[in-house]
């Protein structure tokens, strides 16, 4: 087997890291309170591979030895755990299926090409074989991109990008790089960093996604505000597609008709295997700096967020939690060491907002981050100073920054967390203009609570907003229950299909930077109208006649199994 980096099977990264609150002593009476879980009680029995019930593999001798001389034997894996973890994504619906065991298809064969002509060989043998293909990064696709259809007869070829993983060049002069798709967010990175540049994107699966996933999936970052998320840094690609391969040079801009590259952002193989990206690319800024502020209200901070949204400002960073998530975000510091609660909002800074009538219970976080050379970083601070001054925020300082920044890439191990103590956390998140993004929070909030009251438990839901634009930003809401292995799947769709209404029942959109998979594709329709679903078939059909690739993502499909 190839020396390519997995999560493990059963959970969110490596073997060997986890959450913990022991060192978080605000967590426990939080968690308590708002969901009724008892963070010290025992973890449920760890799942084992061996217990699964993985299905025999389906392909025949004759497509197995050929795809074993186009990659390599050693590169050509059937084992039940390559197969597994290629099997789902990261999603809180795969990791309850995966632990309970609800495997009914698993792909027969992974893949490990090491270069494009290697991935032409094996889509093409794919389509001669009337096979199905699905690519695969690094696996934290949390919206059913990954799976395939339960009732899908024919071979699953699973095609991991991971050996592709090298930055080929940059062109210095324009800020282009030419990246190989498999490559892993902080080895792409670490490969840019060495010779001075960044590609500034930092989703929150940073760690364990590929830039091939981020381009097929329309990701954004959490420095979006500053370089744009994947559609604007992708300025050109090469793609694999049956018997040919699409090549877009790197240019700036073109009027060349519908856009290809735009095609093929967000298309999650449905047209082909992306093998590499031409991105834009920035210098390392020479100061970066992520400030905390506070604000009376979310409403004042959504306020705060829009004017400098149209401002002179250009920060790279602006996110404001709403008070639930503020109060979350207090929760998780650690016991008197580093960034303490003092170090957050000190108590004598409570009592003062208290004296000018804050209520305490509204207060919302929010960071701002800064990058570039001294003398525009401390003008872009200047700015924000004011425009939050004028909502009624105030400065926290660096502490609140650093917390976050240290804090960025860990909420997916809390979620694993908890579903090994019965409760399911999940997000979904949503872009609308300004004018609708309150009425939409208050939306979305009380259809998660009836939601919850349906269900008959205990729920939570907080959110926070980011990614803003001229015309609007993003809404990213997290919610909890504790289920105690009562129908978990069954309550979480509840929950989950109630708030993905509400986003288009208030004109937002059906997912930012998550993708549509299978998991959102119910609501696509609503989202593009019945027009735009036709055109995406027709795109997909005409690319793609035999539904080998990637089937039963985006719009929902016909059955796949034939006579």
């Amino acid at each position: 087997m190839p020396a390519v980096k997995h999560m493990k099977w059963y959970g969110w990264g490596v073997e060997g890291t986890s959450f913990h609150h022991e060192d978080k002593p605000a967590l426990q009476p939080f968690v308590l309170e708002i969901i009724d879980l008892d963070l010290n009680a025992p973890a449920g029995k760890q799942p084992r591979l061996e217990d699964l019930p993985i299905p025999t593999p389906r392909i025949g001798d004759e497509l197995l030895e050929q795809l074993t001389e186009a990659v390599g034997v050693e590169n050509t894996v059937s084992s039940d755990e390559d197969r597994i973890v290629h099997t789902y994504g990261k999603s809180i619906r795969d990791l309850m299926r995966l632990r309970g065991g609800d495997i009914p298809r698993v792909p027969d064969v992974v893949v490990y090409p090491a270069d494009e002509a290697e991935v032409q060989l094996v889509v093409d043998l794919a389509i001669a074989a009337d096979a199905v293909l699905i690519p695969f990064g690094g696996g934290s696709n949390i919206s059913g991109s990954l799976q395939a259809p339960e009732d899908e007869t024919r071979t699953v070829i699973s095609v991991d990008l991971g050996r592709l993983n090298k930055l080929i060049d940059i062109d210095e002069e324009s800020g282009l790089a030419w990246i190989q798709a498999g490559a892993l967010g902080p080895d792409l990175e670490e490969q840019l960093n060495a010779r001075g540049w960044t590609l500034g994107h930092f989703p929150d699966s940073f760690t364990h996604s590929t830039l091939g996933g981020w381009v097929a999936t329309r990701s954004s970052g959490m420095q979006s505000d500053k370089y744009g998320d994947i559609a604007d840094i992708t300025r050109g690609l090469r793609m694999v597609m049956p018997g040919r391969v699409l090549v877009l040079r790197g240019l700036p801009s073109t009027s060349t008709g519908p856009s290809v590259r735009e095609m093929v952002l967000g298309s999650e193989g449905r047209l082909g295997v992306i093998t590499e990206v031409t991105v834009q690319v920035h210098r390392i800024p020479e100061e970066r700096l992520i400030l905390g502020y506070l604000f009376p209200s979310f409403e004042a901070g959504v306020a705060a967020m829009q004017e400098i949204s149209t401002s002179d400002a250009a920060p790279s960073i602006t996110r404001v939690s709403d008070a639930g998530e503020t109060r979350f975000s207090f929760s998780t510091r650690k016991k008197s060491k580093g960034i303490s609660v003092s170090g957050l909002v000190s108590k004598g800074l409570f009592t003062v907002l208290e004296r000018r009538g804050w209520d305490l219970s509204a207060v919302c976080l929010s960071f701002v981050g800064y990058e570039g050379g001294p003398d525009h970083v401390s003008r872009q601070k200047s700015i924000v100073k004011k425009i939050i001054a004028s909502h009624g925020g105030i400065v926290l300082g660096k502490g609140p920054g650093e917390l976050y920044d240290q804090k960025k890439f860990d909420t997916p191990y809390i979620r694993d967390f908890l579903l090994d103590r019965g409760a399911a956390a999940d997000v979904s998140e949503t872009a609308a203009p300004w004018s609708k993004l309150v009425p939409m929070y208050d939306n979305v909030t009380a259809a998660a609570k009836k939601a919850f009251a349906q269900i008959g438990v205990q729920g939570w839901i907080m959110c926070h907003l980011s990614h803003s634009y001229h015309s609007g930003a993003c809404l990213y809401f997290t919610f909890a229950f504790r289920h105690d292995g009562q129908d978990p799947l069954g309550r979480y769709d509840v929950v989950k299909s109630a708030i993905q209404q509400a986003f288009i029942d208030t004109d937002g959109t059906l997912s930012h930077h998550h993708g549509v998979g299978s998991e959102h594709s119910p609501w696509l329709e609503q989202d593009i109208s019945a027009a735009g679903v036709h055109l995406m078939e027709g795109l997909f059909a005409g690319a793609d006649p035999g539904r080998n690739l990637n089937p039963g993502k985006i719009t929902v499909s016909p059955p796949t199994s034939r006579a």
